[in-house]
Parts: C-alpha cells; structure tokens; sequence
C-alpha cells in the first residue's frame, strides 16, 4: 500500500515539474520574440525589406500593401516577423487602424 502511494506522489511531483518547465520555457521564446522585433528595432533604412517580406504573400495587391506597411513601419519603427499574424508583437502597428475600422498596417 505505502509503496503504490510513493509511485502515485513521484509520479505527481515529475508531472508538476514537466509542466513548470513548459510555461518557462514558454515565456522565454516570447521574450526573446518582442527584444528582436518589438517597438523600436527597425530602423528607417530597413523599413524597404522587411515590409517587401510581409507583403511577399499577399492576397490582395503588392503595392497597396508595401503602402500601408512603409507608412506603419516609418511611424511605429516595428514590423511584425513572417509574412502575416504576430501582430501582438508590435503593439503600435496592430492598433493602427482605417477610416472603416479595419487593420491598416499588414
């Protein structure tokens, strides 16, 4: 009986562990997310690439993206990474919004 009571609370005790690891491990990447592409990292110069990687995948047309994301980029100096999502990396370029209410900033 002590014996199946032991394993049972080892058993409880790795698992709480394991999952204390996950969630730290979890806000490392985060951190490391906002330091390389948070508010402030893109300089004016740099605004031409990174938004032409943004806008590689679009939908919708090229130029009008490049568009909005040159005016985003120059005014927020942050362009989120990927080709789209990430927008929470950058909190000044997912607020910008049009005159209809939508997302300005691709």
């Amino acid at each position: 009986m002590a014996i199946s009571y032991m394993v049972k609370f080892v058993a409880l005790l790795l698992l709480a562990l394991f999952v204390v690891s996950m969630l730290e491990s979890t806000q490392v990447s985060a951190k490391g997310l906002k330091r390389k592409y948070g508010p402030g990292t893109v300089k004016p110069a740099q605004c031409y690439g990174r938004c032409a990687y943004r806008c590689s995948k679009t939908k919708h047309r090229f130029d009008f993206c490049m568009a909005g994301c040159m005016s985003c980029c120059k005014a927020c100096r942050c362009v989120p990474p990927g080709t789209s999502g990430y927008r929470f990396v950058c909190a000044c370029y997912d607020l910008k919004r049009t005159k209809k209410g939508g997302p300005k900033c691709p």
